[in-house]
Formats: C-alpha cells, sequence, structure tokens
C-alpha cells in the first residue's frame, strides 16, 4: 500500500470507489471531486494497491470552522495553510479492501499531515452505525450534527490533535 496525494487522473477511480459507498443522495458529483482534488492540496489523500489502482481516499479542507457544515459541500472551502481544524468530508474504501484496516491508515496519515501544520482537531459527520469505528479511532461523539445531507441524520465527531 502506498499513500498518495489525489491527482485529477485519480478522478474515475475516485468516482467508482464514491458510488459503491454512498447512497445517490450522499454521494458527491464528478464536478465536486474535481473541485476537491484541485483545491484540497495536502488534504485529500489517496492509498493505492501494488497494482497502483486507487482503492481508497480521504478528502476534506483545514478550515477555522470546527464542524462540517452542508454548505461547504456545494462549494470546497480553501484550506489554511496554517492551523485551524481539519475537516473530513469522506473517506471511502473499495468494497474488495474492506476490513483490512485501511480507513484507520487514511485516518492516521491525515493527522500525520494536520499535525504537521498545527491543526486543533480533525472533525467530520458519521450515520449512527459508524460512529463505534471512528471511536476505535480516538474520535469522540460530539452528538447530532446540524446537517440534512443526504436527508439522513449525521452526527459530528471530532478528535484533538
Amino acid at each position: 500500500m502506498k499513500f498518495d496525494l489525489a491527482e485529477l487522473s485519480d478522478l474515475d477511480e475516485i468516482m467508482t470507489i464514491e458510488k459503491q459507498g454512498f447512497n445517490e443522495a450522499e454521494a458527491g458529483s464528478i464536478e465536486s471531486y474535481r473541485e476537491r482534488i484541485q483545491k484540497l492540496y495536502k488534504t485529500f489523500l489517496v492509498v493505492r494497491n501494488d497494482e497502483n489502482k486507487v482503492i481508497g481516499f480521504i478528502c476534506g479542507p483545514a478550515v477555522s470552522a470546527r464542524f462540517v457544515e452542508d454548505d461547504m459541500y456545494e462549494k470546497t472551502p480553501d484550506n489554511l495553510l496554517v492551523g485551524g481544524h481539519q475537516l473530513v468530508f469522506t473517506i471511502a474504501i473499495s468494497p474488495n479492501f474492506r476490513g483490512q484496516g485501511i480507513g484507520s491508515k487514511l485516518l492516521k496519515k491525515l493527522e500525520e499531515n494536520a499535525k504537521e501544520d498545527k491543526r486543533e482537531s480533525i472533525a467530520l459527520t458519521c450515520l449512527e452505525d459508524r460512529i463505534p469505528f471512528y471511536e476505535k479511532n480516538g474520535f469522540k461523539n460530539m452528538g447530532q450534527a446540524n446537517s440534512n445531507h443526504g436527508n439522513e441524520v449525521w452526527f459530528n465527531m471530532e478528535k484533538i490533535i
């Protein structure tokens, strides 16, 4: 496995994984992912297998806001160079590679980058059934998020770094 910064040439593989992991209302569009790859330098990571195929990714902006807000999905915020909070819009693993700890490794790699850039925390929203995964990775459930993204009930998860 190899961790890399996402590139536009990865877009098709990223979109395949996105569609496998999220329903139509939750999934980001190809346009939104193109924008994220372009704007989220250093905070859009992919993991590749031995054949150099993208098998998972994590992305989100580094901003002054403590938690993800729905409008951020419509227009990707610019990353702060230093400081602020690292947010996670998406973490997704190809179905063929789930259950192997890859998601936890992506979270750890993003945390390492966030520490280098002096971020205060990492935060994300997740569905209720995903809370145990994030708690296992050091996140604390901060309660129900003020979000109706994809017409779902989301929870704010935060890890102080």
